[in-house]
């Protein structure tokens, strides 16, 4: 059983220290590496926050050099990652650390990649194989999560997008796991409710959509099950009424998501990335609208796992066929939209968005065969319901 009183040690591979008050180990930890000047990388409202500032006071006065990086768009480009190489040399730090959210763990993690990887970035991109070329050794990589989203602190990948075409790629490689996770769900407390809200809907998104995804690993559904009851027991109380448990639950489920992806995604994503490297949404916000409409079109043929995901979320036996309306209710809970029409999405968005997510990176592992028609006609009804 959860205790906030008490903090934990736990590897899955990554080693995590996960409780309140971790954040006070990095400095030590950072000393016990012999790193002397670390570059901390975050965006920058994560910079501005009272946390952080008493972050990089406590590393200076423990004698530490501090570079900040802060400059990275709302979907991270290439150019910001080509940036933080740039600084990270410039002022010969040797360390990075990510603190903040997906969009700072991912660009951490690709300037990490970057240091001692020369070939252009994209090259790395792990859907033409580039994982073959990342053969050097990488700055010594810790992450300190802000939100309970992505996961991303617990990955070992990175999703970054073209500056010009703004199409996705994956940064991957073993090399880029952090070499310690410092989960202290207290720096979660002061986020607003609404990313609150759309981060831990990623989440329950990522836990869904991986126990859904045709890949076979028993370890991940079994981990993403776990993961749905964690956030589908604390995300209205954690937005609406937060507390360090339902913080705390939230954090825990947020890395059980990411860890049981590994196994896959699916068309959720495949309707989300678009909205956010086409049309600039937030990730989890489009992954919260989404949803419902992923889950409604894979439906049938998986009852069984309807079912179960269904009593995981306390909606009781055989109860599958409400699961897509407990998710419309959840968003409501939350006061986040509930149509692609009130983020500015239009009619004449929808083509181009579908031909995105047809050839999206996650639709592979959907459970079903997603048609672009079929993309058109989920985008057209998630524009205008209500």
């Amino acid at each position: 059983m959860l205790n906030i009183h008490q903090t934990y040690t736990y590897n899955f591979p990554t080693k995590i220290r996960f409780g309140v008050g971790v954040i006070q180990e990095l400095a030590p930890c950072l000393k016990e590496e012999n790193i002397k000047h670390p570059m901390l990388v975050t965006d920058a409202t994560v910079h501005q926050l009272p946390f952080f500032k008493k972050l990089i006071t406590q590393l200076e006065n423990a004698h530490f050099k501090v570079t900040v990086y802060d400059r990275m768009h709302k979907n991270p480009v290439k150019s910001d990652v080509l940036g933080g190489k740039e600084l990270y040399n410039e002022n010969q730090c040797d360390a990075i650390v990510g603190i903040g959210g997906g969009v700072a763990m991912d660009v951490a993690r690709a300037i990490t990649l970057s240091i001692n990887h020369h070939r252009d970035l994209f090259d790395y991109d792990d859907l033409i194989g580039g994982d073959q070329y990342v053969t050097e050794e990488v700055p010594l990589f810790f992450t300190v999560p802000t939100t309970s989203g992505t996961g991303s602190e617990v990955g070992r990948s990175a999703i970054i997008s073209d500056d010009v075409t703004k199409q996705k790629k994956i940064l991957f490689s073993p090399k880029l796991l952090a070499k310690i996770v410092f989960a202290d769900p207290n720096l979660t407390l002061d986020l607003p409710p609404f990313i609150t809200a759309a981060t831990g809907m990623d989440a329950l998104t990522h836990n869904m959509e991986a126990y859904l995804s045709k890949g076979f690993n028993p370890m991940c559904d079994g981990i993403a099950l776990q993961g749905i009851k964690m956030i589908g027991n604390s995300i209205v109380s954690a937005t609406n009424s937060p507390d360090l448990f339902s913080r705390s639950k939230m954090m825990i489920g947020s890395l059980m998501g990411a860890v049981a992806f590994q196994k896959g995604l699916g068309m959720v994503h495949s309707l989300a990335h678009p909205l956010s490297s086409l049309l600039d949404m937030h990730h989890g916000l489009a992954n919260a609208i989404c949803l419902p409409f992923g889950l409604e079109y894979n439906q049938t043929g998986f009852e069984d796992k309807y079912n179960i995901m269904a009593y995981t979320m306390s909606l009781g036996s055989n109860q599958g066929k409400n699961l897509v309306d407990s998710i419309h209710v959840i968003n409501e809970q939350l006061n986040l939209p509930s149509n692609l029409a009130s983020q500015g999405v239009k009619e004449e968005h929808i083509a181009p968005l579908a031909q995105l997510a047809i050839q999206d990176f996650c639709l592979p592992c959907n459970p079903k065969v997603v048609s672009e028609d079929d993309f058109r006609e989920i985008y057209t009804k998630a524009l205008h319901y209500d």
